[in-house]
């Protein structure tokens, strides 16, 4: 009998969701080697993008930046660099960061390239990908320059694909909330 109501403890115990992990767990390096600690962005909006040098959404980069620099008091975007598109990416971080800079001025924080989906997906966008982790919403990133705006209190707001872009009202009015 105590077997029995021990086993049916574990099982109801087991069937509570547990609270999603918070954004503000992760860390990730930066292309310039540094860190980039979610948790320094509380009290901030963040946009995280997931990014590729060759694609026809590259273009993005400059809104994305137009973006950031009007809005550094409140809003972080984090690019992810990301290959899993069409080989859109270059294979070095260097030649990543440089691109970046000298095309379209990036000064927002950008990632070493990652996997944004498959087997070797960044632990970052398992957690906005799933709701299981986030608490909030499933999505499937479709193609390069995907976006994820999240709340000052690290809360996943929503997702949008990537003719989304950085100066469309639909995102705006997250950013303008």
């Amino acid at each position: 009998m105590k077997i029995l109501l021990l086993s049916l403890t574990l099982f109801v115990m087991s069937s509570f969701n547990t609270p999603a992990k918070s954004i503000y767990s992760f860390k990730i390096k930066a292309l310039d080697g540094s860190i980039i600690d979610f948790s320094k962005f509380k009290g901030k909006k963040i946009l995280v993008v997931n990014t590729a040098s060759h694609c026809g959404f590259t273009p993005q980069y400059e809104g994305l930046e137009k973006l950031y620099e009007e809005n550094k008091d409140k809003l972080v975007i984090v690019g992810f660099p990301s290959d899993n598109f069409g080989g859109q990416e270059f294979q070095d971080n260097d030649s990543i960061s440089n691109f970046c800079k000298k095309n379209f001025g990036v000064t927002f924080p950008l990632t070493t390239r990652v996997d944004v989906k498959g087997d070797n997906t960044t632990p970052v966008f398992k957690y906005l990908c799933h709701k299981d982790e986030n608490g909030v919403l499933d999505a499937t990133i479709s193609w390069n320059f995907n976006k994820f705006i999240i709340d000052e209190n690290g809360n996943l707001l929503q997702h949008f694909d990537s003719k989304i872009t950085p100066d469309s009202p639909e995102l705006l009015k997250y950013i303008n909330q």
